[in-house]
């Protein structure tokens, strides 16, 4: 996001850490997925809200080498596979190919049946508002 955002790193070298130490402190609200294309890892996924009626996709990454070929899209239907049901996901309108992928992934787990709309970022009153995908994916 930072290339899109301009976001500069802390003087650490560092970005926001808020999502990643969520993901991992162990809770039962979150998930942490690791995107794997045979034994290199190419990207990662956090879910939050796990077990509430709603499952958000809160951070997704696949490196720009694994794009294209499939690793996101696939690592998607097996996240949403694990945990059926309601989902969510935001992203920025203004990153294509943000748009192309998720109104693709949304179309192909739920034909038909999902819905997007633009909501404020919260606390960000300077942003654009964040496109947000809703679908329902059924249990196995």
């Amino acid at each position: 996001m930072s290339g899109f955002g301009g976001q500069l790193p802390n003087p650490d070298g560092t970005f926001r850490r808020e999502r990643l130490e969520a993901a991992f402190a162990g809770g039962v609200d979150w998930a942490p997925f690791l995107i794997s294309r045979g034994e290199h890892p190419v990207g990662f996924a956090f879910v939050r809200a796990i077990g509430g009626p709603v499952r958000v996709l809160n951070s997704f990454f696949v490196v720009r080498g694994a794009r294209r070929a499939g690793a996101g899209l696939r690592a998607v239907r097996e996240v949403v596979r694990r945990h059926p049901g309601e989902w969510e996901v935001a992203f920025q309108d203004g990153y294509p190919g943000a748009v192309r992928f998720w109104r693709r992934v949304a179309g192909e787990l739920a034909p038909g049946m999902w819905s997007q709309e633009r909501r404020p970022v919260p606390g960000r009153a300077g942003l654009a508002p964040d496109v947000w995908i809703s679908f329902r994916c059924p249990g196995p």
